[in-house]
């Protein structure tokens, strides 16, 4: 048995987790772990990321921190972050079971290697701990020194549930061990100790599903943009056609990165929200630690294939070499740039935020065009930037919808308030009907005359368009519009057949 540390600061953590009026009662103490536990996330990895997200600046200060000790560390990033502690990703299996306890007597503790001022602030929105044991900003509360703690407070009369390698020690010692979404090494840890838990706690989701989810993998959809030059030209050939599909996975794959990113920066904001709460991180389905590996994987997988791009094309078709190389490489970086700067500052303006949104999908149509050496026509960029302005508009109207039905006022940093709904309407309609005028344009225009044989047949897709993006905007209008209007599009069946039937049109065309 591992035997007690004792040290004033231990003794200090100790004297704080008793109750100011100790008054036994019935049953074996429980202790709690938080991190993983009790909480699906690591709070301190959360803080972390709440501090990237508000208040960037004091990051510097992270490696004097450091330098301090762990329990200092954590001391100085909690007092700098306020977690809304409301809506943390709670265990709600394990929940259940401690207000049971509760109600029942039993004396519960919070035992965590998180700060004591985070610690607390929990324990108190809870309202079922009889007292908490945690890191003092002297001593973190981990491994032995937790161990040695729980003996100092209960002797070895206490039970204890955590989810970690780390926790196996207190596991092993204590009383009808439980564990709550134990991670394997711990799990066989255990097996090895003939040590079989009393309870446990699952809550978590599949976590195959879960990464699915965090790459968005649907939106891969926007990424058919790339496509568009090559066939609105009629000039497709072996390489381009290659280049283009290289293209549409180097997209997807940086545009999943810049999604996690965005997802680990709002996992705070997305808690707070009634559906983004349930994505991966938000959630604490997964870890954010893995979601930086996934980040930094995705985006050098797509670097590696915008490097390839153009002597993949130039071996495949050596008779129509890229006459700019790397011009798709530049358009892919220009994108990342561009995103997170919309994920840590843009998205925070008003109207900017529209108009960025709008404009990376144009800047898939001008990567599409780089690489496969097809050139954007001037019909196209600007079809593309009404329409893509307009959903963009049906994006921030159908978020600003739901903040008025839940009684918000105005949106968190977002800078809209509920009153602009009617003014982001006529805009967004606005930009939708202009969209379709550069359509008319077009087909008026004697060049398009020369790349269709039935150039009359295009009128066709006009009424079908006008139909479509009408009926967007009424569903918008009524708050029955997903918060994305490109989910939408790909899973209502009226804008898929819609699609079809434009296509067909534009096939008979040709």
């Amino acid at each position: 048995m591992q035997m007690p540390i004792h040290t004033p600061e231990l003794q200090n953590i100790v004297e704080a987790g008793l109750p100011e009026s100790h008054t036994p009662a019935t049953g074996i103490p429980l202790c709690v772990d938080l991190d993983g536990t009790l909480v699906k996330s690591d709070t301190l990895i959360d803080s972390v990321l709440y501090l990237t997200r508000h208040r960037p600046a004091e990051l510097l200060q992270i490696p004097s921190w450091l330098a301090q000790g762990k329990a200092a560390f954590k001391r100085r990033v909690t007092s700098a972050v306020s977690l809304n502690v409301e809506t943390l990703p709670y265990n709600q299996p394990l929940l259940q079971y401690l207000r049971e306890q509760h109600a029942a007597g039993r004396p519960l503790y919070l035992a965590t290697a998180a700060d004591t001022a985070l610690a607390q602030r929990i324990a108190d929105y809870l309202g079922i701990f009889q007292g908490v044991l945690a890191s003092n900003g002297a001593t973190n509360l981990a491994g032995n020194n937790k161990l040695a703690a729980f003996q100092q407070t209960f002797g070895d009369e206490f039970s204890y549930i955590g989810n970690a390698r780390p926790d196996a020690a207190i596991l092993t010692v204590c009383q009808s061990p439980m564990v709550a979404n134990p991670d394997p090494a711990l799990l066989s840890r255990l097996r090895r100790a003939n040590i079989t838990p009393a309870k446990t706690f699952l809550d978590r989701a599949s976590t195959l599903r879960g990464w699915i989810r965090a790459i968005r993998l649907h939106q891969w959809a926007k990424n058919t943009l790339i496509f568009v030059p090559l066939l609105l030209a009629h000039q497709w050939n072996e390489g381009s056609i290659t280049g283009a599909f290289i293209a549409f996975f180097s997209f997807g794959l940086c545009a999943s990165s810049t999604y996690i990113v965005n997802d680990l920066l709002d996992i705070d904001a997305d808690r707070a929200h009634p559906t983004k709460r349930h994505r991966a991180f938000a959630g604490g389905d997964l870890s954010a630690i893995s979601g930086t590996i996934a980040v930094a994987l995705l985006f050098t997988a797509a670097i590696a294939l915008a490097v390839a791009l153009p002597h993949i094309h130039d071996r495949i078709a050596p008779y129509a070499p890229l006459p700019r190389p790397y011009q798709f490489l530049k358009w892919l970086i220009f994108y990342t740039v561009t995103t997170l700067s919309y994920s840590l500052y843009l998205k925070r303006k008003l109207l900017l935020d529209v108009f960025v949104l709008s404009g990376l999908y144009t800047v898939r149509i001008l990567a599409g065009s780089a690489a496969t050496a097809v050139a954007v026509s001037t019909w196209l960029a600007g079809f593309s930037v009404f329409f893509f302005l307009s959903l963009a508009f049906v994006k921030r109207f159908s978020e600003l919808y739901s903040l008025r039905e839940r009684g918000g006022v105005a949106t968190t940093g977002r800078g809209y308030r509920v009153g602009d709904l009617e003014q982001l309407r006529a805009l967004g309609t606005g930009s939708a009907y202009a969209a379709v005028v550069v359509m008319t344009l077009y087909i008026s225009n004697p060049e398009t005359h020369q790349l269709y044989l039935h150039p009359i047949r295009l009128w066709l897709v006009v009424p079908t368009l006008l139909l479509w993006l009408s009926h967007v905007w009424m569903l918008t209008s009524r708050g029955e519009m997903h918060d994305d209007p490109v989910v939408y599009a790909i899973t209502d069946k009226r804008s898929l057949l819609l699609g079809v039937l434009m296509a067909g049109i534009i096939a008979s065309a040709l």
